[in-house]
């Protein structure tokens, strides 16, 4: 039964994902903030198959007590969800550098730290995956004004991945960031294209397919190859 981290787990698409692959018969580890006040997802916690853990996506300290708490535990699916989406700023007169610093530390740095402080837990694995959620918004084939944070920490995230899955081929470790689609989240807003829960059920698809021939591949929610 294979075992799946994700982060961001307590709304939107990360809460999702956890009910789906429980109820698929997986075993969880749904990471958040604070577990005692992600009241949807513990709702799901009577489920033997799930484990709750805190965690703080950008701190250090956070992420080493979780690697003591997980030692040994085999992890088959690292899913880098947690995300913000920063200050709204146009380029031209952009001044709130602190959002935009935070706004990578979250979505930029925070994927590659979760996936180091892991690595052990995957290589332990025989079929390991490691999935971060992007953005179309970050993808250079776009052209679109405003979101500057946002855009640009998605966009350096998929560079980011794209390295990773170089490095980590020796190890056969699968790495895709994912377009999950324009998803009706907190994020996302009420007008957005597809429910969460479709949004899940394809990226789950895509997870279950992924060969070793994908990875470094920026792929969307319907398994589809993204432009960068």
């Amino acid at each position: 039964m294979e075992t799946v981290f994700i982060t961001g787990a307590n709304r939107g698409i990360g809460l999702e994902l956890s009910r789906q692959f429980l109820a698929s018969g997986r075993n969880v580890i749904a990471a958040c903030r604070d577990a005692n006040q992600a009241t949807e997802l513990r709702e799901l916690a009577p489920s033997p198959q799930l484990e709750l853990v805190d965690l703080e996506v950008t701190s250090q300290e956070s992420l080493s007590q979780l690697a003591a708490k997980l030692d040994e535990k085999t992890i088959d699916i690292v899913i880098n969800n947690a995300g913000v989406f920063g200050p709204f700023d146009t380029a031209v007169g952009f001044n709130d550098v602190q959002g935009w610093l935070d706004t990578f530390s979250v979505n930029t740095i925070a994927p590659m730290q979760v996936t180091s402080a892991l690595l052990p837990n995957l290589k332990a694995s025989d079929r390991p995956k490691v999935i971060t959620v992007s953005s179309q918004m970050g993808s250079l084939h776009r052209e679109e004004q405003g979101a500057l944070a946002y855009r640009t920490s998605k966009a350096a995230v998929n560079k980011a991945m794209q390295i990773l899955s170089m490095e980590l081929d020796e190890h056969d470790i699968i790495v895709c960031p994912v377009h999950p689609g324009w998803v009706q989240t907190d994020m996302g807003g009420s007008e957005a294209d597809i429910t969460v829960a479709e949004s899940v059920s394809g990226l789950i698809q895509v997870i279950d397919s992924l060969k070793k021939e994908d990875s470094g591949k920026f792929l969307t929610w319907k398994g589809e190859e993204h432009p960068w």
